[in-house]
């Protein structure tokens, strides 16, 4: 059934590749993964692509422009050697929150990340939970969005928790509250936050009601932490019960674990679209896999079946 279907991976998540080709039911194909002496990446590819549907499973986390050249080289090694179609798999899309200009003479990198994926040799790309849908339209080639929210939902649905309020730690998270809210039966409130520079946060006004509630706070991606931490306690301030947090992309830099493990979070929940190191996970961090979503949406896509049917 895929014999013309292979699958390969760079270094940024090898665990969560090597789970997505079991699911598939093959295994990573064989290449050959180095740096020379001067830091240049190396990439050789040791099996015949020659005419097979190839999918390249490689988010560009940290770091991320390693990763992503990374990515880069292996596609056109591919392209170069006959591979009949090639698909970006991006668990994790890196500089997707440079979407836009805010202010004069700056660059939309995210644009510039897409001119470069289709350049290469890319003609389908997979990614997870784009911070901004839009990204989307940056591609001249087919783009599968899949959402994080059903894994998340699935997941709090198993706990049996009660009076559950799903909070957006800012305005533009809503519709992705409101996806949550809906598949686990909860209420949904807004936390109006005001950003005075990049990657710092301020707590203003609260939407809704959650005193003596359950609440889930839920993002696309934990950077620094400082939003979701101050949302916590700004919850906990405002009579709720106890706080969860969920996201899809635990980016984690700075001091997020450090501000995590001393926040009023009751658990934090992420899934493996990044890979986790040892010195950031701790007690309460609970880890999903992402792979049988991106493993059934690798077979749907090689089969020429609907990808969007598998969150109807």
């Amino acid at each position: 059934m895929y014999d013309r279907l292979k699958i390969f991976a760079g270094n940024a998540n090898r665990p969560l590749a090597e789970e997505i080709a079991a699911y598939v039911g093959t295994s990573l194909g064989s290449a050959e993964i180095k740096r020379f002496s001067d830091g240049e990446i190396s990439v050789a590819i040791e099996e015949s692509v020659r005419g097979a549907d190839v999918f390249v499973i490689q988010p560009t986390c940290f770091p991320v422009n390693e990763n992503l050249m990374e990515l880069l080289i292996m596609i056109d090694a591919l392209r170069r050697a006959s591979a009949r179609r090639i698909t970006a798999v991006i668990p994790y899309y890196g500089y997707a929150r440079q979407e836009r200009k805010t202010r004069g003479r700056e660059p939309i990198s995210a644009k510039l990340v897409a001119n470069l994926l289709v350049q290469a040799g890319v003609r389908r790309v997979v990614a997870m939970d784009l911070h901004a849908g839009a990204i989307q339209g940056f591609f001249d080639i087919p783009v599968d969005h899949l959402p994080g929210v059903p894994i998340l939902a699935q997941y709090y649905r198993s706990q049996g928790l009660e009076e559950i309020v799903v909070v957006s730690p800012d305005v533009g998270g809503v519709t992705r509250a409101r996806d949550l809210a809906a598949r686990i039966g909860g209420e949904i409130a807004i936390i109006d936050k005001r950003r005075p520079a990049p990657n710092v946060a301020e707590i203003m006004n609260l939407i809704g009601r959650v005193e003596g509630k359950n609440a889930i706070l839920i993002d696309d991606i934990i950077d620094t932490a400082g939003t979701i931490t101050q949302a916590a306690q700004a919850l906990k301030d405002r009579g709720a019960k106890a706080v969860y947090a969920c996201c899809t992309h635990p980016v984690l830099s700075g001091q997020a674990v450090e501000r995590l493990r001393d926040s009023c979070l009751e658990e934090l929940v992420v899934t493996n679209t990044i890979p986790l190191p040892p010195e950031k996970r701790w007690d309460r961090v609970k880890v999903l896999s992402v792979a049988p979503l991106l493993g059934e949406a690798i077979v749907r896509i090689h089969r020429d079946r609907s990808v969007s049917q598998l969150f109807d």
